[in-house]
């Protein structure tokens, strides 16, 4: 078995707990600082306390773990099957800035706002 990249588990399940905007990865805010988000590195994050506030948000709903993303059902529905093993926000309210929109579009990285309803 290869060895699969994963994102860091929150160390605490507080209102420290932030999502990133774009793929929904949840770690703690330090989590975030210290190594940024293992799907998302083009955001930059570590070591910058605005990058962390402005790429992520802890305005999120349900929390899910997925060990094999590649394997797993939900994974696929949730639309995280390409990332790494970790906890994702089964919904995330707020969207990225426009700036880091238009970051991801002129690097062709997918990004998809949240749905309003």
């Amino acid at each position: 078995m290869g060895s699969q990249q994963a994102a860091q588990i929150p160390t605490s399940f507080g209102h420290e707990l932030k999502a990133c905007l774009r793929c929904c990865l949840v770690k703690t805010y330090d989590q975030f600082r210290e190594s940024g988000c293992e799907n998302c590195p083009f955001f930059q994050m570590e070591e910058d306390h605005e990058r962390v506030m402005e790429c992520t948000t802890s305005n999120f709903t349900g929390l899910i773990s997925v060990m094999d993303p590649t394997r797993s059902w939900a994974a696929r529905w949730l639309r995280i099957a390409r990332y790494v093993s970790g906890c994702y926000a089964l919904l995330v309210s707020d969207e990225l800035p426009d700036d880091l929109q238009n970051l991801c579009k002129d690097q062709n990285i997918p990004y998809a706002p949240p749905k309003r309803i």
